[in-house]
Parts: C-alpha cells; sequence; structure tokens
C-alpha cells in the first residue's frame, strides 16, 4: 500500500550512538567496526567482514572516553548493497552490574542529550 508509514515498536528504546567496536570471535579472531546504535539489551556494528548469525563474540566497545566490554551473540546480518560494508545485531548476553553500568550511563547520556527524560522509566524495568 502505497503512502502508508510502518512504526517499529520496541522494548528497549534504542539511540544512535558512535564508537570504536572491536570484536574477538571464539577462535581469537579480531574484527574491528563501528558500533552505530546502542540499547540496554544489544547493539548495531558496521564491518567490513561478515560474521555469520548465531556467532558468539566478545565485544569492546570504546567511546574515546569510556570503555566497556561484553559478551553477544549475532542475530541478525545485513549487507552493506555492494559496498562492502556489512550491518549486524548483537544481543548482549549475561552482564554483570558493573557492565550493565556502563551501557546504561551512555544511555542516560544519550537520552539526555535527546531532551527525554529517562528517570521515569527506570533501566531495570526498560530491559525486560
Amino acid at each position: 500500500m502505497a503512502g502508508v508509514s510502518y512504526t517499529i515498536r520496541r522494548a528497549n528504546p534504542r539511540f544512535s550512538f558512535f564508537a570504536d567496536a572491536e570484536v574477538t570471535l571464539v577462535d581469537g579472531t579480531w574484527v574491528r567496526g563501528q558500533l552505530s546504535e546502542l540499547s540496554s539489551r544489544g547493539c548495531y556494528i558496521d564491518m567490513l567482514e561478515p560474521i555469520p548469525v548465531r556467532t558468539k563474540l566478545r565485544l569492546r566497545i570504546c567511546d574515546g572516553m569510556r570503555a566497556c566490554e561484553v559478551h553477544g551473540k549475532v542475530i541478525y546480518m545485513h549487507s552493506g548493497g555492494g559496498f562492502g560494508i556489512f550491518g549486524m545485531g548483537v544481543l548482549f548476553e549475561e552482564m554483570s552490574a558493573e557492565q550493565h553500568s556502563a551501557i546504561d550511563a551512555w544511555l542516560r547520556g544519550l537520552a539526555a542529550h535527546l531532551g527525554k527524560i529517562w528517570e521515569r522509566t527506570p533501566c531495570s524495568q526498560i530491559r525486560g
């Protein structure tokens, strides 16, 4: 149907967030990427190397001031349409309180930057 717009409702708000991503696979392979979106449950990474869906990985996120390392799994992958860039959605796995705190700090900063009132919905309620 032409002219119909679709709204994607997410349980966890996703924010544009640009940071370096260092991905380490189980076999020790190390790949660099660019994080472009962040939520409390995962992120979206642009890379030059495709990583298959269901691949487990260790991810180091660094925004130039802070860094956080988490474990995750690739849940979907997009081809860059011939430009040699692949995008992948990563779901964070079990996280420690320190890891949650680091991700939450970034999300609060992003929400404040967008003028949202983050404190009304604690991150612990958003995670689902």
